[in-house]
């Protein structure tokens, strides 16, 4: 696995662990609830503890993280009540999105998301959780971003970072990536007829997601 140090580094230090500390919790390689420890993802990282600093304060600012007094920064963790509100918002929105995008879904743009969903299952296949939530996202936005409405686009991206690190605990399980990978062929199916019935797709789609997480969460 390619480390931090390996990567190729943004302009500035401080887009480089921006960048990795969102990577680190979206992947799942910072649990929902876990520590934060500063000293050792700073060494981690190759870099000084400021720049650290400032990119916990930004993914606070996210959600990503939560911070208590005398004790630090910890991964945020959601409740069961917490998920299912995010996701309820997700589907009210995305849905809009799937309407709107399905006039302006030609050849090209099936062509596009066929390709994001080849992605997707080869992660699925290589048991790479990190690159299939990476695919999964881009299967997903490459059809909401076809509506042509980019505000209601960059809602919809703050609910899935805020529930990203679930994501990675969902695919860590071989049957639910089998489930992810025959779910969105229905879906591309779908689309390719009747947009209401892509809509119910989807619907279930994160319907089936919540529900594998359910024994995950505290029931708050």
């Amino acid at each position: 696995m390619t480390s931090p140090a390996q990567r190729r580094r943004p302009p500035t230090t401080q887009q480089f662990v921006l960048g990795e500390l969102r990577r680190a919790i979206t992947s799942g390689q910072l649990k929902p609830g876990t520590p934060i420890r500063q000293d050792a993802l700073a060494e981690q990282f190759g870099v000084s503890r400021v720049p650290l600093r400032e990119a916990l304060k930004t993914v606070e600012a996210e959600g990503l993280v939560v911070h208590e007094a005398h004790r630090g920064y910890f991964v945020a963790e959601l409740s069961l009540s917490d998920l299912r509100e995010v996701y309820r918002i997700r589907e009210i929105l995305e849905a809009e999105a799937v309407r709107q995008a399905s006039g302006r879904i030609d050849g090209p743009a099936f062509a596009a998301l066929e390709a994001a969903q080849r992605e997707v299952e080869e992660a699925a296949d290589a048991a790479d959780v990190a690159e299939m939530a990476a695919a999964n996202r881009r299967f997903h936005f490459s059809l909401f971003e076809m509506a042509g409405m980019p505000r209601l686009v960059r809602l919809i991206s703050t609910l899935w970072d805020a529930t990203d690190a679930y994501r990675a605990l969902y695919y860590a399980e071989p049957s639910h990536r089998d489930h992810v990978v025959r779910e969105h062929r229905a879906i591309l199916a779908a689309l390719r007829g009747d947009v209401e019935d892509a809509v119910r797709l989807l619907d279930e789609h994160r319907g089936n997601a919540v529900a594998a997480l359910r024994d995950m969460l505290p029931r708050t």
